[in-house]
Order: C-alpha cells, then structure tokens, then sequence
C-alpha cells in the first residue's frame, strides 16, 4: 500500500468516525428535545384540565398553579404576533440542529436539546391552540406572583441558552 493509499484509508476512517459522533450528538439532542415536548405537553394538558375556570392554586411560598394563556413572546410582549414568533422558533430550531451538528462537544447537544424542546413546545401551543395557522395562545400555569407566569418549555428554553451563554464563556477559555 502506498503513502497515499495508507493516508486516504486514515481520512475516511476519521471521516466516518467523524460523522458517527455527530450522529450520536444529534439523537442526544433530539431525544432530549422530545423527553422536554412530551413533558411539558402532558403539564400544560393537566393545567387546562385541572385550572380551567379555577382560581389559583398555592402549592407553597409564593408559588401558585395559574393558569393563563400567553398570545405574545416572552413576558407577554408581542401580543398577536403569532406567526412572527412561530417563524422565529421554527428558525431557532434549524439554527440549533445545524450547530449540534457542528460542535464535537456533549455540552452542546445537550443545551441544543433543551432550546429545540422548548421552542417546539411553545410552537405546538401556537399551532393547535388558536383559530388560525399560528394565532394560538401558549399555556403558561406555573406562578411565583413576583415573575412572569411560565411553563415547562420556558424553564427548557432559558436552562438551554443558559447552558450555551456557559459553554460559549469557558468552552475556549486559554488554559492557564
């Protein structure tokens, strides 16, 4: 076998190595987004079964089920821009899948995995809980009385993009 030979034979075996670990990182994120959509699906159907017509609920300290509907963006601004929004999460979406596919580190598909969970969450809200394509309201039940009510997709949201704003801090941080 010649150089050459030996030296293609060493690329393809990284290469397909290469491609096996996306892969691997890709089913993390994706299974983890769909262990956060089913989550936060069967809450939010709890919450519509359980809250509907009900005061709020105090569970303890200051937190209290609450059930509300959330036609806008994060703390309610935005109201009615539905489709704006549900464009924007479609396109969080392929942003995240296209850098997990990208980045070799764990970290990542995991924090994708719980951005891309979320989004798609709150975007199924919009989808089917509305009377037009995109013009639903998201549920939101869960209430501390001193922060914007919220659910599950939005803990997911905000746990992942913490996960990436600490992984794009330290990742590539000098060694000291």
């Amino acid at each position: 076998m010649t150089e050459g030979e030996q030296a293609a034979d060493v690329e393809a075996v990284a290469s397909t190595a290469q491609r096996t670990v996306a892969s691997k990182r890709l089913r993390l994120c994706l299974t983890l987004a769909a262990v956060i959509v089913v989550l936060d699906q069967v809450t939010k159907h709890w919450a519509l079964n359980a809250l509907s017509g009900e005061p709020p609920h105090h569970v303890v300290w200051t937190l209290q089920w609450n059930l509300t509907f959330n036609s806008g963006m994060a703390f309610s601004k935005g109201r009615d821009m539905g489709p704006i929004i549900g464009v924007l999460a479609l396109a969080v979406a392929g942003f995240v899948v296209a850098t997990v596919r990208k980045q070799p580190q764990k970290v990542v598909a995991v924090a994708a995995g719980f951005v891309l969970g979320g989004a798609i969450g709150n975007l199924i809200d919009r989808i089917f809980r509305g009377d037009a394509w995109l013009r639903g309201s998201v549920v939101d039940f869960i209430d501390f009385q001193w922060f914007p009510i919220f659910n599950i997709a939005d803990i997911a949201v905000n746990v992942g993009g913490a996960i990436f704003v600490l992984w794009s801090l330290f990742a590539h941080a000098p060694d000291s």
